[in-house]
């Protein structure tokens, strides 16, 4: 359609917790085809640029053609798909710069991770970029990335994977094929041997120590 890009793109049932992505993309085609693999996921609802609802956008995903048309507010954390090389200056709100190359699944956790306060590098290195994700811990119980971690069961693998594609217990539970109270137990035994304070601290870990999305 030739609108398309004018178009907001989402599934017929919303979740409630749903972040609204802004894709801004200088190739069109490829904005449609991330638009339409995002759209797929429970938690995000992926827009177009040029719908007018930038300025509300949780979150970006954006290419160096996106980021001179300005359609995407300095107060949107972004994910820049970008040639760039490690190290050159992005501006403040950019908290991920993965490769242009890089995968759907991929750039969606990113885009979680962002909308979170978590600053990426094109490694898969995380940081809390801005807040406290800690609140109510002690500073001696914060986690440290950098301690060795007991190793996850195949089974928790999974799970982790799935949490990285942002599924909820009941989704988990039905891909699969276990009960939403053993979907729990495996989600609380990653947290725990991960030393995560929530999910979105999990997957932060995981990426960060190449557990997924290597």
């Amino acid at each position: 359609m030739a609108n398309s890009a004018a178009q907001v793109i989402a599934r017929p049932e919303p979740s409630a917790h749903r972040l609204t992505v802004l894709v801004a993309l200088g190739d069109a085609q490829r904005a449609e085809q991330l638009a339409d693999a995002l759209a797929a996921s429970d938690d995000l609802l992926p827009v177009l640029a040029g719908s007018g609802v930038g300025q509300m956008a949780d979150v970006a995903i954006a290419d160096e053609a996106g980021l001179e048309s300005r359609v995407v507010s300095s107060a949107t954390p972004i994910v820049l798909l970008s040639h760039r090389v490690g190290g050159e200056r992005v501006a403040d709100n950019v908290l991920a710069v993965l490769p242009v190359s890089a995968d759907c699944l991929l750039i969606a956790a990113a885009a979680r991770l962002a909308a979170s306060g978590y600053r990426i590098d094109r490694a898969g290195r995380s940081e809390v970029a801005h807040g406290d994700f800690h609140d109510g811990l002690a500073e001696e119980d914060v986690p440290d990335d950098n301690q060795a971690r007991p190793a996850l069961s195949p089974r928790e693998a999974e799970v982790l994977a799935l949490l990285a594609e942002g599924a909820p217990n009941k989704v988990i539970a039905r891909r699969l094929n276990i009960s939403v109270h053993t979907a729990k137990f495996h989600v609380a035994a990653i947290l725990i041997k991960l030393g995560a304070a929530n999910r979105t601290d999990a997957i932060a870990i995981a990426m960060r120590q190449g557990l997924v999305l290597v």
